[in-house]
């Protein structure tokens, strides 16, 4: 065995004993480059990478929209805007369910992890809607499947980390993904409806809007609907760039949590949020900064260029492409979480895509529907195992109560592959 097939190999036995991604990932990218002019200052390019990327200005709205997504899992804000979209719909047949898909795809949208979402909102809505009549298996799976939704939407971490990988405007990406991201949420609540309608149960308080209600509600948060509305302004008004945005969120957050409503304690509390905010974007910029380093040893060694061949020799059909693109993401979906795919994954897949014509805004909105789809894929979808973990159910169970919702899903996924117009209209 040669030095570097023994260094794969001592790597990948590495990352099976869960070895901190970064670690690995700079481990693959040394030996590499190494192996390719061995001389130790190929590993330059690491470094050179890791400095590009610390001058791109757009790197700092990460840790800060980072920052903001800790910030807010330790206050109500989540349960605020649940009680104000349940209010507004809980009238109608599903109206409770179609409130809690909302509201997790809100958090999702905040913090970037769907795991988050399952577990600090699972705990309050699972027992809501199991008090409320709605069956185990129903509420089981819309839990499991509606962790993930909010990642199409601003400020979401994975679509800033995509646009900073495969240099795109992430402003675009944010309007690209609106309609899909509002059609993934549409097509689980219509679904709810009719199931919930079916069943002959119409589940409301009141026939029609509780105005009282709704203004209450409405009330309850009206310190939470400026973060929306900077962000939605900010972004798909074009009026400031991301890292501005992410700037002006930060501050009124804070300000508004630790001295207006005093959720969150400035000196006992915030310090700690910090902390573990700033592990995990650090964690983040790591990460990317090896892995924009092994990106450049692909590009070098022209791996890119070798796997376009081997497709084109299959098919030069668009297409098949896209199906055969569809298939091999939800599998990465499935077994790596969403922040190592864009680094790993991303580099390698926009090269080919782009020599078939696909739009890159396009192929984001199809990268990240994809991931959001693979976390609740069988047999080894993340969010999966999470919810069996948090609801304390068999993962088979979560199998059967996910299907439904799994299969409506890639039916809007189809539809957003073959119809790019979907994506590309608002830009």
């Amino acid at each position: 065995m040669n030095p570097l097939t023994f260094a794969i190999v001592a790597i990948l036995v590495l990352a099976l004993l869960e070895t901190p991604l970064f670690t690995v990932i700079a481990a693959l990218s040394i030996a590499c480059l190494y192996w390719v002019d061995q001389d130790w200052l190929a590993l330059q390019t690491i470094l050179i990478e890791m400095n590009r990327l610390g001058a791109m200005p757009v790197l700092v709205a990460l840790p800060l929209f980072t920052f903001v997504g800790c910030l807010l899992t330790e206050t109500r804000s989540p349960q605020r805007i649940m009680h104000f979209i349940e209010a507004l719909m809980g009238w109608l047949p599903g109206g409770l369910a179609m409130a809690a898909l909302c509201s997790c795809a809100f958090f999702t949208a905040l913090t970037g992890a769907s795991g988050v979402t399952i577990v600090a909102l699972g705990s309050i809505l699972y027992p809501v809607l199991r008090d409320k009549g709605y069956g185990d298996r129903f509420s089981l799976g819309l839990l499991t499947t509606s962790g993930s939704l909010g990642l199409l939407f601003p400020p979401s971490l994975p679509v800033i980390l995509y646009g900073v990988v495969a240099q795109v405007d992430i402003g675009k990406i944010f309007k690209a993904a609106l309609v899909p991201g509002l059609l993934l949420i549409g097509s689980l609540c219509i679904y709810a409806f009719f199931n919930q309608l079916a069943a002959g149960r119409r589940r409301r308080v009141h026939s029609t809007i509780a105005f009282k209600r709704v203004k209450a509600a409405f009330l309850d948060g009206i310190w939470d609907w400026p973060v929306i509305g900077i962000i939605l302004v900010g972004v798909y008004g074009g009026f400031f760039t991301i890292a501005e945005v992410s700037a002006v969120v930060l501050i009124y957050v804070v300000v508004v949590e630790c001295f207006v409503l005093k959720e969150v304690s400035f000196f006992k509390t915030l310090p700690s949020i910090v902390v573990e905010s700033s592990v995990l974007s650090g964690a983040i910029i790591v990460i990317l900064g090896v892995a924009l380093g092994f990106t450049g040893f692909l590009v070098d060694q022209q791996i890119p260029n070798r796997i376009l061949e081997w497709l084109t020799a299959l098919s030069d059909s668009k297409l098949l492409f896209l199906a055969g693109l569809n298939l091999f993401l939800l599998a990465v979906g499935c077994i790596m979480d969403i922040f190592s795919a864009i680094v790993i994954v991303v580099p390698i897949i926009v090269p080919i895509a782009l020599s078939y014509g696909v739009d890159p805004i396009h192929l984001c909105v199809i990268f990240l529907v994809n991931l959001e789809i693979g976390y609740s894929t069988p047999p080894v979808g993340i969010n999966l195992f999470i919810s069996s973990l948090k609801f304390e159910k068999p993962v088979t169970l979560l199998y059967r109560a996910s299907l439904p919702y799994l299969l409506i899903l890639l039916a809007v996924l189809i539809v957003i592959t073959y119809f790019p117009w979907l994506s590309l209209f608002l830009i």
